[in-house]
């Protein structure tokens, strides 16, 4: 091999790696490339953990954050997945929640997009009742001092059950049995599912506004928790409270504790034991006048047996001869009886009839026809004074007239004029005194004694005794 020419050109043959090429990322392009796949890889996750921070919004979605001892996570549970929780969720409460992981765009959150939720430990409908009852509680719902005792002897019952079930046949039962007379009135409902709290609430209100009626009966077979779920709701609840009429819960089996066994005014442990509290003066009634029947029969037995008794140790003769007197004794009690009856009867009548005349008499004494006849004679005799008195001051008061139309007569200007004066006025109507008020040529009114006549002044001549006037 020939030795390398230190002076020879020299060619690089190494190649340089090209440089990688930035790629710029819009953020929300990122964020939602971030976020397909996050939802991708956990589309399904249980999550365990405790409420806190727990927001209802107006919308009805609900916000909270999930948290341990080391992290947190927001959750959100939109309105309709929030409507089909069966308890509240509240601050500090454990629990269990399914959904998929997103991340917030606008924020650049993670959080939980909820789809169901239930508490750790009791269930949720458990979780619910306690909840429900503890909050109707303090409001005073389930006191004692509200609840109404229930009629003694109810004429009419209604029941609010379903009419296909075993328990309005079980109620009808008991119900001729220990009552026959009671009528039972059925308002036929759903006991569960959706539709059921709302035709409760309905029945509740239509039994007390149809006056038919002393007593409400609610009434249900047993079954699960979910299965009484209708009877736990707040709105039965609330429908039994604002009852007018009594209210008796029999729910499920003695076992089976409801919402509405504590609204109600009474809590039968078994819709059969609730016919029998319904009954149960009338049945007592019953039981006592049946007893009594039997002692009164057992002792009418005991008494002919007795009889019999003494009746075979007699002879027929002596018998006969008792009998008799027994019977004449009886009769003579009888006729005692009657006389004294009589006479007490008869002395009751005197004593009503001297007690009629004494009102009678008393009645007289205070006769109002007597007052309004002497009212009548004093009103007559008053009328009377009064004319003669009206007459009187007529009188005087004519006299007096005449005596003061007579001097107003006498000074009247109208009696001068009868004399032979006259009043001469100017156009104007103004009295004229003096020759000088008078101007040549002026028209002129002269009032005489009998009428007025016009004229006008040629001359004036103050002399006296010259006519100043011409007609």
């Amino acid at each position: 091999m020939a030795p390398k020419d230190p002076f020879a050109p020299q060619l690089d043959l190494t190649f340089e790696e090209p440089r990688a090429i930035r790629r710029i990322w819009p953020v929300r392009e990122l964020v939602g490339q971030v976020r397909e796949l996050v939802e991708q890889e956990y589309g399904d996750v249980w999550v365990e953990g405790e409420i806190s921070n727990f927001r209802p919004a107006p919308s009805g979605h609900v916000y909270f954050t999930l948290k341990d001892a080391d992290a947190q996570l927001p959750i959100v549970l939109f309105r309709r997945q929030a409507m089909l929780l069966r308890f509240r969720p509240e601050d500090g409460l454990q629990v269990l929640v399914r959904g998929r992981v997103s991340v917030y765009e606008q924020r650049g959150q993670m959080q939980l997009v909820a789809e169901t939720m239930e508490p750790v430990g009791a269930g949720s409908l458990q979780l619910a009742f306690e909840q429900l009852k503890e909050r109707l509680k303090a409001e005073g719902l389930f006191d004692a001092e509200r609840k109404r005792p229930l009629p003694a002897f109810p004429r009419t019952v209604g029941i609010v059950t379903s009419p296909t079930g075993a328990v309005i046949r079980d109620f009808l039962n008991i119900v001729a049995r220990r009552h026959s007379g009671l009528r039972v009135l059925l308002y036929p409902v759903s006991v569960q599912g959706d539709s059921a709290p709302a035709e409760i609430e309905t029945a509740i209100a239509d039994l007390n506004v149809s006056g038919l009626i002393d007593v409400i009966v609610l009434a249900r077979g047993g079954g699960s928790l979910e299965d009484l779920a209708a009877f736990n709701s707040e709105r039965v609840a609330r429908a039994i409270v604002a009852s007018d009429l009594p209210v008796v819960s029999a729910i499920g089996h003695e076992t089976d504790f409801t919402i509405a066994d504590f609204a109600a005014d009474l809590r039968a442990p078994t819709p059969s034991a609730a016919a029998e509290l319904v009954t149960e003066a009338q049945h007592k009634i019953e039981e006592h006048l049946a007893n009594q029947f039997h002692r009164l029969e057992r002792a009418t037995r005991f008494q002919v047996l007795q009889a019999r008794q003494r009746l075979t140790r007699v002879p027929v003769s002596r018998a006969e001869t008792r009998m008799s007197t027994l019977l004449h004794r009886s009769a003579q009690r009888l006729d005692d009886f009657s006389f004294r009856l009589e006479a007490a009867v008869t002395g009751q009548l005197r004593e009503h009839q001297t007690q009629v005349a004494e009102l009678g008499a008393t009645v007289l004494r205070h006769d109002p026809r007597q007052a309004l006849a002497q009212a009548r004679e004093r009103l007559t005799e008053l009328s009377t004074r009064i004319h003669r008195s009206l007459d009187r001051t007529l009188k005087r008061t004519a006299v007096r007239v005449g005596g003061v139309d007579a001097r107003l007569h006498s000074l009247s200007p109208l009696a001068v004029l009868d004399r032979g004066y006259a009043l001469v006025q100017s156009a104007e109507g103004t009295l004229i005194r003096s020759a000088s008020q008078l101007i040549a040529g002026e028209q002129i009114t002269t009032r005489l004694a009998d009428g007025t006549f016009t004229s006008n002044v040629e001359s004036i001549s103050p002399e006296k005794g010259t006519d100043n006037e011409q007609g």
